[in-house]
């Protein structure tokens, strides 16, 4: 078995250098945020049947549901109930200070694409709110897209499909136990200047991209984009994102999370704005299409720094760690990352460094254990000429893959106590334009 492909500034690291890479491992895990605030909601309840629901399956259910939040919001907040039944529905805006529950039992379900206000030209989201504090949506029910039907529409110039759950400029936000599926487009869409979200128990679904008969389309799960979040205990399997978030976020907790079908907990691709202090930990990953993946691109990016991602399992996955910036690159040698060489990523032109050039440096990996789908490669470290990767530590990773560990345009990357284990004949790494040390 070979070492490496191609080898530039390589060094074995000394007893020192390894005494201050213990170092930045320790504050590394000092590096998680409080929990965030939870929202402040009144007792007081309103259960949609007082405001004509009926949950026989049939009827829409927009008229009733947006009449009980108005009517709790008018009280001062409370808890606006959905009871156990089958609850046809089209878009409601939330308010402040109020929850809208999902009893165990009951279904809330998005009208049918031919039944949903707008269509596919000019559809409102699902579940919606602007500039609000103290909201939630919780309970044990299921909230179901029908996304089936919209999913195609991907593809078609023009078309419009809705969030399931979309807000923005939100305080104090809490989605909690209950599961979401088959959504027109994203599950859960937070952004603007929204802070405190937290996301716990949720069950996530939507068909994947292997689906032959509905294969889904553009179905994120997850992306928030806020100032102090904590996704936990999620169990997720969809066709993109698993979670993803985009400029302006900090202070970012995801832990115990199980995640199956998808593309993995992702970074990008928009990171203006700059993105900081995010930990992944104790997650689960199988069958995903990257572990971890932070993209970007010279007219999308911005700052990403201070990442930790440890104690992670990851089986049959595509790529477990993938963090690159041409994520728009438009000749086909340069998308196909599992076959990039470090005479490829040498080509790749350079350009002048602006206010979009994403950069990205302080990335620690710990104690991850991969194996990688048949034919695909150990992972993918690769910067761009005019601004490398910067200052990224793996210690204790553990993968199993076809193909080698890729670092290209990078600065300052420690392996320390790594195994990457290729078949015989095959290189482990695949180094070009970097400096890389490596400890046994």
């Amino acid at each position: 078995m070979k070492l490496f492909e191609r080898e530039w500034t390589l060094h074995v690291m000394n007893a020192q250098a390894l005494a201050a890479f213990a170092i930045v491992s320790f504050l590394a895990a000092l590096s998680r945020a409080a929990e965030p605030a939870l929202p402040d909601i009144p007792s007081r309840t309103f259960d949609i049947t007082a405001y004509g629901g009926h949950g026989d399956g049939r009827t829409d259910n927009a008229a009733a549901i947006q009449a009980a939040i108005d009517a709790a919001a008018s009280a001062g907040g409370g808890t606006v109930r959905i009871p156990a039944g089958e609850y046809l529905c089209g878009p409601v805006r939330l308010a402040s200070r109020v929850r809208l529950q999902v009893d165990a039992g009951a279904t809330l379900r998005m009208l049918p694409l031919e039944r949903y206000p707008g269509g596919s030209r000019d559809p409102q989201n699902f579940i919606s709110g602007q500039k609000l504090h103290d909201v939630a949506i919780t309970g044990r029910g299921t909230i179901d897209g029908q996304g089936v039907d919209w999913w195609p529409l991907a593809r078609e110039e023009g078309a419009r499909r809705p969030r399931m759950i979309a807000l923005s400029s939100c305080r104090r936000v809490l989605i909690e136990n209950v599961t979401l599926k088959n959504s027109p487009m994203f599950h859960i869409a937070i952004g603007g200047a929204s802070a405190d979200v937290t996301v716990r128990g949720v069950t996530i679904r939507a068909n994947p991209s292997s689906d032959r008969e509905h294969p889904g389309h553009n179905t994120d799960a997850c992306d928030v984009s806020a100032k102090h979040v904590l996704i936990r205990d999620c169990d997720v399997s969809v066709r993109d994102d698993n979670f993803t978030c985009g400029g302006g976020t900090s202070d970012v907790l995801i832990t115990h999370c199980t995640y199956g079908y998808g593309h993995g907990v992702s970074i990008g691709s928009h990171t203006a704005g700059e993105i900081s202090h995010i930990t992944v930990e104790h997650c689960t990953f199988r069958n995903t299409e990257c572990g971890i993946r932070i993209k970007s691109d010279r007219d999308r990016g911005g700052t990403v720094h201070d990442l930790v991602y440890r104690d992670l399992e990851m089986t049959n996955v595509g790529m477990p760690i993938l963090i690159y910036a041409a994520y728009m690159a438009k000749e086909p040698k340069f998308r196909k990352l599992d076959d990039l060489t470090a005479d490829l990523a040498a080509s790749y032109p350079a350009a002048p460094v602006g206010p979009r050039t994403p950069m990205y440096h302080d990335i620690t990996f710990s104690r991850i254990t991969a194996t990688v789908a048949h034919g695909r490669r150990a992972g993918l470290i690769w910067g761009l000429p005019e601004s490398p990767v910067r200052n990224v530590l793996l210690e204790d990773v553990r993968i199993t893959s076809d193909k080698p560990l890729g670092i290209y345009d990078a600065q300052g990357v420690r392996l320390v106590n790594c195994n990457i284990v290729t078949p015989q004949g095959v290189n482990r790494f695949s180094i070009g334009n970097a400096q890389v040390s490596v400890s046994p």
